[in-house]
C-alpha cells in the first residue's frame, strides 16, 4: 500500500475519526482492476451532446469511453465484458457545480428563518457546537449520498479544511474542493488570508478533482478579498465561486444601503462598497466575473445584469430547493438564458432543504431537477438534464473531459430504472426518484466504493 498522503497545513489528528477515513482510503486502493475493455448495453444510451440511442451501448477501455452507438452495432470481442443493464436508462455522470458536504447532517435542525440573516445567524450558531469530528461525519454521510443518487462531480465548499487530504482520498467522486474565504467578523488582512488559503491548497496530494478558492459573498468578505480572491485564482489557473445576489436583503443592502443585512453588518465592516449598484455590478468592479468564475444563486437581477454575467462567460449554478426554501421571488432562469448565460445546478446543502412529509431528503440532483421542472414549465426536461451534466462540466472547466458521453472523455456515469417510450426518456430522468442502479466514475464500478466503508460507527 502506498504511503499516506501528506497532511495540509492545519492538519489536526482529532480524537478518531483518521481511522476510519484510512480504513475507507485502504478499501479504495485495494479495489482498483487493471484496466479492461467493458461493453454497457442500456434500453437508452442519453450522450446529451446528441440524440437519445434506443437500444444503445457503450464501450469502455481503462478509464475511459471508447466507443458510444447503437448496440446492433457494438460488435463484442471475444474476451470483452458485455454487462446488459436491461431497461436502464444510461446518462453521464451527473455534475454538481455548488454543494456543502460539510453540512449534510444539519437537516431539519434549522428553524424556518423570518429573514436571510436569521438563518445565517442560526447555522452559525449550529456550527459553533460541532467538533471536528462531527463536520467529517457530516462531510462523508454528503459525499455518500451523492454517490448513491448519481453525481461523479461535485464543486463543495470547504469551511473545515483539516482533514481535506484525507476526506477527497476517501471517495471515488471527483471534488473540486473551494477553499471558503471570509475575513469580515475575524478582521484578518486580505493577503494573509489569501496566503494561508494557498499554503493549503498548494498542500494537497494530486486528486483526480480539482481545487479553487471562494470568497464566501459580497456581504461577509471586503472588496480587496474578493479582488486579490479573483487575481491570485487567476494566476494559478484555479476557479473562482461565490454566493452572489442570493437574498432580497443582499440586494438590497447593496443596492440602496438599507434592509436588515446591511443594519446587521453596518458595524461589522466598512459600508462604502454599499449604495453602488446590484450584488453582480460589485462583483465585477471588484474583478470576479469571467468564464473560470461560477456565481451560485443569483435569484436577484438588476436592469442589465443578465448580460454583464453574459458579457465576461460567468456560469450561474441554480440550487432549486434551496430556493425554495427561503421563499426566494420566482428564479430569473428565462432572462439568463435568453442573455446567454450557461446556467447549471446544485444541490447547496441539506440545512436550506425542507424536510418533506413522510420523506427524508438527501444531496440528489435528480430532486433539484424535479424541483425545478415542478416550478417552470418552460425548461425542456432535455435542458434541465443538460444542466445537470454538460452545462456543470462547463462551469468547471471541464466539459472536454466530462459531463456528456463522448469517445475520448472519461467513463463517468449513472444508470437508472427506465422502461419508457423513446420521446419520455428525458423526463423519466427529470423525475427520478431514489439512488440510482449504478455509478462509475473513470471506468470503475462506485456504488459500493469507499464511501460504505466509511461509516461513523467505525469511529
Amino acid at each position: 500500500m502506498p504511503p499516506a498522503p501528506r497532511k495540509p497545513v492545519g492538519w489536526s489528528e482529532g480524537p478518531s475519526f483518521p481511522r476510519f477515513i484510512q480504513a475507507g482510503l485502504a478499501a479504495r486502493l485495494l479495489s482498483i482492476n487493471p484496466p479492461r475493455s467493458i461493453l454497457l448495453r442500456a434500453r437508452h444510451v442519453v450522450p446529451v451532446a446528441s440524440p437519445v440511442l434506443p437500444d444503445g451501448a457503450l464501450r469502455i477501455a481503462g478509464n475511459r469511453l471508447r466507443w458510444v452507438g447503437p448496440w446492433p452495432d457494438a460488435q463484442p470481442g471475444a474476451d470483452e465484458e458485455v454487462i446488459d443493464l436491461g431497461d436502464a436508462i444510461l446518462l453521464p455522470g451527473l455534475v454538481n457545480a455548488h454543494c456543502h458536504l460539510d453540512y449534510t447532517d444539519l437537516l431539519g435542525q434549522l428553524a424556518p428563518p423570518r429573514t436571510f440573516p436569521d438563518w445565517i445567524k442560526s447555522i452559525l450558531a449550529a456550527k459553533s457546537s460541532w467538533t471536528e469530528a462531527d463536520f467529517v461525519r457530516s462531510w462523508l454521510h454528503g459525499a455518500r449520498q451523492l454517490l448513491d443518487h448519481g453525481t461523479t462531480t461535485v464543486a463543495n465548499i470547504e469551511a473545515q479544511p483539516h482533514a481535506l487530504a484525507l476526506l477527497r482520498e476517501s471517495t471515488p467522486l471527483r471534488i473540486h474542493s473551494f477553499l471558503e474565504l471570509t475575513g469580515v467578523r475575524l478582521r484578518r488582512e486580505p493577503a494573509s488570508i489569501l496566503d494561508e488559503a494557498e499554503a493549503l491548497l498548494d498542500s494537497l496530494p494530486p486528486h483526480p478533482g480539482g481545487v479553487g478558492i471562494s470568497p464566501h459573498a459580497p456581504y461577509s468578505t471586503v472588496p480587496e478579498l474578493l479582488r486579490l480572491s479573483a487575481e491570485h485564482a487567476r494566476r494559478r489557473g484555479w476557479r473562482l465561486t461565490t454566493h452572489l445576489a442570493e437574498s432580497r436583503e443582499e440586494f438590497d443592502m447593496f443596492m440602496y444601503r438599507r434592509g436588515p443585512m446591511y443594519e446587521w453588518l453596518r458595524h461589522q465592516r466598512p459600508d462604502d462598497d454599499c449604495g453602488q449598484g446590484s450584488p453582480i455590478q460589485h462583483a465585477a468592479r471588484h474583478g470576479l466575473l469571467g468564464p473560470d468564475f461560477l456565481a451560485v444563486h443569483v435569484n436577484y437581477l438588476w436592469d442589465d445584469d443578465a448580460r454583464l454575467l453574459a458579457h465576461h462567460g460567468t456560469s450561474v449554478v441554480h440550487c432549486p430547493r434551496s430556493h425554495a426554501y427561503f421563499r426566494h421571488q420566482r428564479f430569473p432562469g428565462q432572462c439568463l438564458a435568453a442573455a446567454g448565460v450557461n446556467l447549471c445546478l446544485g444541490t447547496d446543502s441539506l440545512a436550506s432543504t425542507r424536510l418533506g412529509i413522510g420523506t427524508r431528503p438527501e444531496l440528489s440532483l435528480f430532486a433539484e431537477m424535479a424541483e425545478l421542472a415542478a416550478r417552470d414549465d418552460t425548461v425542456d426536461p432535455a435542458e434541465l438534464v443538460r444542466r445537470a451534466t454538460l452545462n456543470g462540466a462547463i462551469a468547471l472547466g471541464l466539459d472536454h473531459e466530462l459531463g456528456t458521453l463522448q469517445p475520448g472523455l472519461l467513463a463517468d456515469l449513472c444508470a437508472i430504472p427506465g422502461r419508457v417510450g423513446d420521446a419520455d426518456v428525458h423526463d423519466a430522468i427529470v423525475h427520478h426518484r431514489g439512488p440510482v442502479t449504478t455509478t462509475w466514475i473513470g471506468g470503475a464500478p462506485a456504488a459500493h466504493a469507499p464511501g460504505s466503508a466509511i461509516t461513523p460507527q467505525h469511529a
